[in-house]
């Protein structure tokens, strides 16, 4: 799989001639001859790769391909180490430069050499490209390929489509699992096993199930773990203990970590018995003695508590449901009505197949053995090939292979079709541990920062990338787990069997290497990515030992995944820094780490380095000697305050340094940093978060010269200041994120007063910010609402805190007609006694969020008002003594929310009974928790439904 490996190096060497041209010197026309060969070479690639499993000596020119690709690229990242950091200006300039030509013409004399050399076996290798192309009947200029047509950014109609694929055929199995979850008269412990190959759609089922609004009604607790192949079982407890007590918004005991399993076994018995009903599942499970280790932790109880279980394994299930044999559902494939519904949304988008294409269709559906996944995974590689060209959909035919291995023939396929920019986007998830959530946000900036995104003309890159991850989700190859309210994703996941293909191919390519510190057969080819683990036993020092003389000098990319042990040792860490000089990426997030190692700032190349979770509290001088450095992330550390010399880091585009103020109470804000004076100058910026304010007007007048800025977070700001920020933010025509946070906490806030510019920051015919705005978050007084925020059209979110707004200053005024709005957070914004929510307002509202205004008694919702809110939560409004007026009208209701509220509202509610007109106002909620303070001063929450009547 060289084609993805020579664009990798072809792009970098079109990078390298434009921005060090002037350093190759006589070297330049040898470096632009190789890199014309091997473009030459990737379209042929692109039709021999699928061949040289039956071609060994197809397979071994492959090989050389990228070898050769990969030294070119080592060879050229080694001279710019050497020779970029030594420009010089001036009469001095002059002579010094003069002195380093003589010093360095050795060193010149070296790399032409090495240089001279790849060209020569560039030479030969080509020349049997053109060999074989004839002996092998090779045709390179017809790949029979889709290639990506143009970037496109995610929208509402992919996650649908993709949503609405997956439910094709789930409706019957979702209902008799429905019944048998609620069905039975004895209240004892019944465990419900969901058993099919990989494939078949168990996850997707299952989860149908538990969200259903009459499961969530009749079990007040509910949580969902993932067990996995792997299992590290006292993390899976904690993993548990985390989700039980985030359902009922409980903070979760710090002591936890330092538990045995045991202890962690009793937290768990302990909470469950206390909560009521509950339905917890247990997916992915593969060891038959799962059910052995984690029954003694589930209580039966008498409220007819019940287990769901996915697996593969028929064993895992019998040794579950020993006494109810009767409650293990097995998985079927779909019909073949279901099948071809699901082909067809997934190619045509519901529309019919075209009548040219019915009999290929037909033969590579029934391939699929009726698995959804095959399904998809076809379906999204046959929906980017022309519907004009049959020979492209018969060639798909003629390589498909029974079952499982079919499957993963087909995602081979899936693979191979993609574009050569796609493909190592995909390879790249390699990077992380088998059912691992992926932060989405995160996965883009790491593709940006391997240089696997390719810049285009009018978008920024991070639209690019962002283009890219809908493509592979688009053709099925990557799972959205989460979105936002708007639609686009915010966390995902590779499916296993899909997971098992990307760790061939990245073997296959010397992509990643993965360890978790436990004895392995290490690749004979140089490691360029290395990707490290964490596992229950795994010990750094197993691996330090078996690999103590092994060299890292051509490491591109070092990443610490899931590292819940402090798995790196200083000593080894220090080791692979000194030897890892060509390093890019380095990623450290959550070590055990108190100080930057020294070695890191003789990384030249390094372009993203990420310290978040660590316990380092400075940024040492030497940060500017990172001059490529574009993404920074310092965030939930102790730094407060950065050097001047980061002023050097003329490509950082991404800076995040922030730690929360109490950890304990997220209504209280963030610490940033203090920067120096001339932040202004980082021109680069997108990103700022987040930024001491305190020190005065000078570093807010800075901001405005940031005018890429699509994230903006400020904290410390002085009232002084708000018309100086206004004139900044006028500036900032890309910004999408904002956050303004005053000096001072909670009712002693000081007043942030936006209301200058009131003309140019609320024309909508301006080019203001107020046209990319999505988020905006205040933290702070306000003495009236600034009149610009009702025209922040594309505004999604808004949390304002502590605004404490007088009772004619209405925060519903401003925000009703808002047309993209979804989600509302007020804490301590209003001081007034009524909030009324008007008929044809929050038209896309989903979340609304109430906490902590003493002086609010009355809520009423008009009919039409917030037809779409899906969870309503109420906390803290002790004055509050009956639930809003019009409740009935928000039809789409999901959960209502009753925290630390008034004794009258909660005896009301939970009092209900079902003849009276209150409680059918309620009755269409499917749940409605009850938080509140014992006399013990612990914690107490119930649900009003699905408790033992």
């Amino acid at each position: 799989m060289a084609e993805t490996v020579v664009s990798l190096v072809s792009n970098h060497l079109a990078t390298l001639l434009r921005e060090e041209g002037s350093l190759l010197g006589g070297l330049r026309e040898e470096v632009q001859f190789i890199m014309d060969e091997l473009g030459q070479m990737r379209a042929f690639l692109k039709v021999a790769e699928p061949k040289e499993d039956d071609e060994p000596r197809l397979q071994e020119w492959i090989k050389q391909v990228r070898g050769a690709a990969y030294d070119i690229e080592d060879v050229l990242d080694e001279f710019v180490l050497r020779f970029a950091g030594h420009r010089h200006h001036g009469f001095c300039g002059s002579l010094q430069r003069i002195l380093k030509a003589i010093k360095s013409l050795p060193a010149r004399h070296q790399v032409a050499s090495e240089i001279q050399s790849i060209k020569s076996r560039i030479k030969n290798i080509s020349e049997r490209c053109q060999r074989y192309q004839v002996e092998f009947g090779i045709d390179h200029r017809v790949t029979g390929s889709s290639t990506m047509k143009g970037s496109r950014l995610y929208s509402r109609d992919d996650a649908l489509l993709v949503e609405e694929a997956k439910l094709v055929g789930i409706d019957q199995p979702k209902q008799h699992l429905i019944s048998m979850l609620l069905e039975g008269h004895d209240y004892q412990l019944k465990v419900i096993s969901v058993v099919g190959m990989a494939g078949l759609g168990k996850t997707t089922l299952v989860k149908k199930v538990h969200e259903d609004p009459k499961v969530r009604k009749n079990f007040p607790v509910r949580a969902w773990v993932t067990v996995s192949q792997t299992c590290d079982f006292p993390k899976l407890l904690r993993d548990l203990i985390r989700k039980l007590h985030k359902d009922l918004d409980k903070s979760v005991p710090q002591s936890i970590e330092s538990m045995t399993t045991a202890e962690l076994k009793e937290i768990v018995k302990d909470f469950l018995q206390q909560a009521g009903r509950y339905a917890i599942v247990f997916d992915d499970v593969w060891d038959v003695e799962f059910w052995n280790k984690i029954k003694f932790a589930l209580p039966e109880g008498n409220y007819g508590n019940r287990v769901m279980l996915t697996t593969r394994n028929a064993d895992v299930a019998s040794t579950s449901c020993t006494e109810s044999q009767d409650y293990v559902y097995r998985m079927k494939p779909l019909s073949n009505e279901d099948s071809w519904t699901l082909f067809c949304n997934k190619i045509f988008k519901g529309n019919r197949c075209p009548t040219h294409l019915m009999n290929v269709a037909k033969a590579v559906l029934d391939k699929c053995d009726g698995l959804p996944l095959a399904i998809l995974a076809i379906g999204g590689l046959l929906a980017s090939k022309d519907v004009s060209r049959i020979d492209e959909w018969e060639m798909i035919q003629h390589n498909l292979g029974g079952k499982l291995e079919r499957v993963k023939r087909i995602l081979s396929l899936s693979y191979n079709d993609l574009p050569s920019h796609l493909k190592p986007c995909l390879l790249y998830l390699s990077i992380y541990p088998e059912d691992h959530l992926i932060a989405c946000q995160r996965l883009i900036q790491l593709w940006i920062a391997e240089r696997f995104v390719e810049w285009r003309e009018g978008m920024s890159i991070e639209d690019v990338a962002w283009g890219y991850l809908s493509e592979l989700i688009s053709r099925s190859l990557i799972q959205v787990t989460e979105v936002f309210y708007e639609g686009s994703p915010n966390t995902c996941r590779i499916h296993d069997l899909m997971r098992e293909v990307i760790l061939i191919k990245s073997r296959e390519q010397n992509m990643v290497t993965v360890t978790t510190g436990q004895p392995m057969t290490w690749p004979s080819e140089k490691v360029r990515r290395l990707a490290i683990h964490s596992s229950c036993n795994s010990s750094i020092i197993q691996y330090h030992q078996q690999r103590q003389f092994y060299s890292f000098e051509h490491l591109r990319s070092f990443i610490a995944v899931s590292s819940t042990n402090p798995l790196l040792s200083k000593t080894f860490l220090s080791e692979v820094l000194r030897s890892s000089k060509l390093l890019k990426v380095l990623e450290l997030r959550g070590e055990e780490i108190e100080e930057t190692p020294n070695e890191v700032f003789d990384l030249l190349h390094l372009t993203f380095l990420s310290l978040y979770g660590t316990k380092v509290a400075r940024v040492p001088r030497a940060i500017g000697k990172l001059q490529h450095l574009e993404h920074l992330n310092l965030g939930n550390t102790g730094v407060r305050e950065l050097p001047v010399e980061i002023l050097k880091l003329q490509k950082l585009r991404h800076l995040t340094v922030f730690q929360r103020v109490d950890p304990s109470d997220s209504d209280y804000g963030f610490h940033g940093f203090k920067g120096p004076s001339k932040l202004g100058g980082l021109l680069a910026l997108q990103t700022l978060n987040t930024v001491d304010a305190s020190s005065g007007s000078v570093i807010v007048k800075e901001i405005g010269k940031l005018t890429q800025l699509r994230e903006l977070y400020i904290t410390q700001l002085r009232r002084e200041d708000g018309k100086e920020l206004c004139s900044s933010l006028v500036n900032l025509t890309s910004l999408r994120e904002l956050s303004i946070e005053s000096i001072g906490k909670g009712d002693d806030s000081e007043i942030i007063d936006l209301n200058h510019h009131q003309h140019s920051l609320s024309s909508s015919s301006s080019c203001s910010f107020l046209q990319s705005l999505r988020m905006l978050i205040m933290c702070g007084r306000l003495e009236t609402m600034p009149v610009w925020i009702t025209h922040l059209q594309n505004l999604v979110k808004i949390l304002m805190i502590w605004s404490g707004l007088r009772a004619e200053e209405d925060p519903l005024e401003s925000f009703q007609h808002l047309p993209n709005l979804g989600e509302i957070t007020f804490c301590g914004s209003y001081q007034g006694e009524r909030l009324s929510f008007k008929a044809g307002g929050f038209l896309k509202l989903k979340q609304l969020w109430l906490r902590r205004m003493e002086g609010l008694r009355w809520m009423t919702v008009e009919e039409g008002a917030c037809p779409y809110l899906q969870r309503l939560h109420l906390r803290q409004l002790p004055s509050l003594e009956d639930l809003p007026s019009g409740i009935q009208h928000l039809s789409h209701l999901q959960r209502l929310s009753l925290y630390e509220m008034s004794s009258r509202l909660i005896e009301k509610v939970g009092n209900q009974k079902e003849d009276r007109e209150d409680y059918r106002r309620m009755a269409h909620i499917p749940e409605i928790v009850i938080g509140f303070y014992a006399d013990d001063g612990k914690w107490r929450s119930r649900r009003l439904w699905g408790k033992k009547k």
